[in-house]
């Protein structure tokens, strides 16, 4: 797939464009933490992510075998996001990561969407590890295991 291939609305650029500073700040999106994961089953863990809340912003399959995900972004909310990838694929190694091992907390908007979440990680293959409870520092949390074992933590405490 071309460089920039699938990204609405932003134009293919090269790193070798003269004056083109992809780390400068009118090249950035607002989200500023992505946690990194890699599963064996991508598509699986894709379908996992938006059922609990995620938004795919992005998603780049090698062209070769298109069930492979080089390269994908889920965003949460309006602050942060994951990016992800198929599992010992070509060229991983250069960043391990071992499918089943990540911990994430996402902050819901209030303790009713806590409920909502669970249920909805649950009805994707999830599994309990918390019920939603409320927690003694404020707010309702809950936690799950997404089908390839990544921990997701989910709760109206936004920290302080």
């Amino acid at each position: 797939m071309a460089a920039g291939a699938g990204r609405a609305g932003r134009a293919a650029r090269s790193s070798k464009t003269p004056g083109h500073r992809p780390w400068h700040r009118d090249h950035m999106s607002d989200r500023q933490l992505f946690l990194s994961l890699r599963y064996r089953d991508a598509d699986a863990g894709l379908a996992f992510l938006r059922a609990v809340g995620f938004t795919e912003t992005l998603v780049v399959r090698s062209e070769a075998d298109p069930s492979v995900v080089e390269h994908a972004q889920l965003d949460w909310r309006d602050t942060g996001g994951v990016m992800l990838g198929t599992a010992d694929r070509p060229g991983s190694e250069r960043f391990p990561i071992t499918p089943g091992e990540a911990r994430g907390y996402c902050v819901v908007a209030d303790d009713a969407e806590v409920n909502r979440v669970h249920a909805a990680a649950l009805e994707a293959g999830g599994t309990s590890v918390i019920e939603p409870v409320d927690e003694d520092y404020g707010g309702r949390g809950c936690a799950v295991a997404d089908p390839e074992g990544n921990l997701w933590s989910f709760g109206s405490y936004a920290g302080q």
